[in-house]
């Protein structure tokens, strides 16, 4: 069974891969991340269909402390963040949980 993405976050957010042709999307308008927040993350990563959940990582502020717990630990689906305060080492770390191995490990004995 193939896997989709799933995007969570502000429509302003989620428009640019609605575009791209993903489908599985929980529009919380910036307002309302208080409240609902927590159940679109919670939507998203109980999902079977989803392999990837995809938010900005500004929105991981707004997460209660169980909630946010889940989505730094989920593997399945893994949860990726972007936006302006992600670097390269968060990514590195994403991926790293991903599929288990640090792709960007140099070999000390070269």
């Amino acid at each position: 069974m193939s896997q989709e993405i799933a995007v969570v976050g502000s429509p302003e957010f989620t428009t640019g891969f609605r575009l791209a042709g993903v489908r599985r999307f929980e529009n919380v308008p910036d307002d309302e991340k208080d409240e609902r927040l927590d159940d679109a993350a919670t939507t998203a990563l109980e999902d079977e269909g989803v392999g990837i959940v995809v938010m900005h990582d500004e929105d991981l502020d707004y997460l209660s402390r169980n909630v946010r717990q889940d989505v730094e630990t989920s593997v399945e689906p893994v949860v990726v963040t972007i936006g302006s305060g992600t670097g390269g080492g968060g990514l590195r770390d994403q991926i790293k949980r991903a599929i288990g191995i640090d792709l960007m490990d140099e070999d000390e004995d070269s």
